[in-house]
């Protein structure tokens, strides 16, 4: 325990460079594609080195700007609507509470259990609105005035990421002489040998990220968006009589929970049957419905269209990964926990492969003639 606190606190630290480095890493792709588009075009009025130059400061100004607009977006959007979702919901318990109770009575009339499943859930929603009135809206409402009063570790997170985005904007602006240092500092350690496998290594695991990542952030949200729009579409036909804010709510919650491979749609899943269950049983069941219709779009079409081959593990690979990492790091072990196995079972493959051919044998286990 000791010794993962220093190791917290150090981290703690280089939180403003841990800030600037995602930073980077995320707006590397966009700033790359802007920086392209613009250069041939500015080569037409300026000289190639200054046009090289504008290309690349556009290109990092611009990627940033669209950060800041998507970020400002969601907040706008998507934190008012969840705030008044969740004070409804907490307003809202005792009346969805007796929707359920009734449900539960109607379907258990008669039976011997319907006196003992009575007094369960009188003990649930003891419980349930004791920690919704004392533990979640004190919460929310702490969130809301830190927001609005600026507590001291908002002010010091704030002030770590904003030097975070400038770090970012030096690492955007000076990466190719950095990647051309690493790579001097790797060969000058190493030797010309071992220093080329360990860059190579890198590219390798850079790419698997980079696809991985990307590419789940942006299957994610078609996620989220399809399951916004089915909802709506649900409601419009009346198969959901529920809130347009609790349908955002849901939306958000499998849209984010889908990030996490696997087990993400039912993570997320879970919560937004719980919110459904509490206004009508039948519309959960509706829900869960739409959830496995979505899923399985995302996993035989849209997900395999936007990852492709990035990962390059079977799924058993996957789903071990996603056990080890989330039980070591939790959610974001989850999360990165693919790419980094990913990255590994390629080193293992060549490294295997390499040791078949060195004693002369092919995958089959046969000597090579």
């Amino acid at each position: 325990p000791a010794f993962f606190g220093y190791v917290k606190a150090f981290l703690g630290t280089l939180s403003p460079v841990l800030y600037g480095l995602g930073i980077a890493y995320l707006l590397h792709p966009i700033e790359d594609q802007i920086r392209k588009l613009l250069e041939p075009q500015l080569k037409k009025v300026l000289p190639d080195k200054k046009a090289a130059g504008m290309a690349k400061a556009l290109g990092i100004l611009a990627s940033l700007v669209f950060a800041v607009l998507v970020i400002w977006a969601l907040i706008a959007m998507v934190l008012p609507q969840l705030l008044e979702s969740i004070t409804t919901i907490i307003g809202n318990f005792p009346s969805y509470y007796n929707t359920l109770s009734k449900w539960v009575q109607e379907f258990i009339n008669g039976s011997i259990a319907e006196d003992v499943t009575q007094e369960i859930m009188d003990q649930v929603y003891d419980y349930l609105t004791s920690f919704l009135t004392g533990t979640v809206l004190p919460k929310v409402q702490t969130i809301l005035a830190s927001l609005t009063t600026g507590v001291v570790n908002l002010a010091k997170s704030m002030l770590n990421l904003i030097i975070g985005v400038i770090i970012s904007v030096y690492l955007l602006s000076g990466k190719d002489r950095f990647l051309a240092q690493s790579k001097k500092l790797c060969y000058a350690a190493l030797g010309q040998k071992k220093g080329g496998y360990v860059c190579n290594v890198c590219t390798f695991a850079n790419r698997v990220f980079g696809g991985f990542i990307g590419g789940k952030i942006i299957d994610s949200l078609i996620i989220g968006v399809l399951c916004f729009i089915g909802m709506r579409i649900m409601m419009a036909v009346g198969l959901l009589g529920i809130e347009s804010s609790y349908a955002l709510l849901i939306s958000v919650i499998i849209g984010i929970t889908n990030i996490i491979p696997v087990f993400g749609p039912f993570i997320g899943a879970i919560p937004s049957v719980f919110i459904l269950l509490l206004i009508d049983p039948l519309q959960a069941v509706i829900f869960c419905v739409l959830i496995l219709i979505i899923q399985q779009l995302d996993g035989n079409f849209i997900g395999p269209k936007i990852l492709g081959s990035s990962i390059g593990i079977s799924a058993l690979w996957i789903l071990f990964s996603i056990v080890v990492g989330g039980d070591l790091f939790g959610i974001v072990g989850m999360v990165v926990g693919v790419p980094v196995f990913a990255t590994l079972y390629g080193l293992a493959q060549e490294f295997v492969h390499y040791a078949l051919d060195k004693r002369g044998i092919d995958s089959d286990g046969n000597p090579v003639e």
